[in-house]
């Protein structure tokens, strides 16, 4: 007897929470939306402005995009954001893997939010200075090996995708190449266009022209296929590499227990969009590739890439700097 009255208690308090999640989902949005991302001019903010006008017009409430500086200040004000829909996160990979590299992240990228969709993919190209004698990366491995802690590559600020990427290189091929950082990917570019070093791992975009000018060398794209981004151009993995596989990822995240009705409802109009031609030609232009994931399917995809990269920057010693 007392079983069955606690069985029926239990099924009149799942009763009680979806009804509720479901008048949430109802009602929402009942004014505008937020998206918080990183500073102006970046890659989130372009993604997160190519998104507006559809999302704002789907949802029938303005989408505010919210900038504030990169780093850990987006993360921690939706972390702490009312769990009702009305603040997203826009970030890249460094959500889950800062983590990793500093001890003051003051959220948990996995507890404390509930991931909407793997937006975009953006992969990077492993590009050398003519000068160097490597038209391949079984080439380049040959040659770094056989001249350990001579050659140099590119970088960026610590545990940025294009470090990642290298360090990940260096680390499947057993090469000894040095990191020489700079303030950012621009003048990491320039210095491998100048033969100051002499390669780096960047984005399709960044180099093309200097693909099709000639004063960089493409070997290989740091994604999984082959890339439309990258026409001819063969993947790492496939060049000697098996299993190799790096890029930038951007997504969008909800605050945790957020009603799963509002996740999904969040996430069919986000990849609606994402998905139209216009919005899908827009962001190749930049250089973007859209992808438009399940929440679960993104969730299983940073359950992934925080294991592979715990190990790979603890081993490399990355530290954020």
């Amino acid at each position: 007897m007392r079983i069955a009255l606690f069985a029926g208690r239990t099924g009149l308090v799942a009763m009680t929470v979806m009804s509720a999640s479901l008048a949430s989902a109802q009602n929402f949005p009942g004014r505008p939306v937020r998206i918080v991302v990183a500073e102006p001019g970046g890659g989130l903010d372009i993604l997160a402005r190519v998104l507006a006008p559809g999302l704002t017009a789907s949802l029938g409430q303005q989408l505010i995009v919210d900038n504030r500086p990169s780093g850990v200040i987006t993360g921690e004000i939706v972390s702490r954001a009312t769990p009702d829909g009305h603040t997203l996160l826009l970030n890249g990979s460094s959500h889950w893997t800062l983590p990793f590299m500093r001890n003051d992240v003051p959220y948990d990228p996995v507890r404390d939010f509930a991931p909407v969709t793997l937006a975009t993919n953006l992969p990077n190209i492993l590009v050398v200075h003519p000068s160097l004698q490597a038209n391949s990366v079984a080439q380049l491995i040959a040659l770094a090996k056989s001249r350990p802690g001579e050659l140099n590559y590119g970088s960026s600020s610590a545990g940025t995708p294009t470090h990642i990427a290298a360090e990940l290189f260096k680390a499947m091929s057993g090469v000894n190449i040095v990191r020489i950082p700079y303030k950012g990917a621009g003048p990491a570019l320039t210095a491998v266009v100048g033969n100051q070093v002499q390669m780096m791992f960047a984005s399709a975009s960044s180099v093309a022209p200097h693909i099709k000018s000639q004063r960089l060398r493409a070997l290989a794209v740091t994604s999984a296929e082959p890339s439309a981004l990258a026409p001819g151009l063969p993947t790492i993995a496939a060049s000697g590499l098996p299993g190799y596989e790096a890029g930038s990822v951007y997504g969008i995240f909800a605050p945790a227990k957020t009603p799963a009705a509002i996740v999904n409802r969040l996430n069919q109009d986000i990849v609606r969009i994402l998905q139209s031609p216009e919005v899908r030609d827009k962001l190749f232009s930049s250089g973007v590739e859209v992808v438009g994931s399940t929440p679960a399917k993104f969730a299983s995809f940073i359950a992934t890439d925080m294991k592979n990269m715990a190990r790979l920057i603890k081993d490399a010693g990355i530290k954020a700097e």
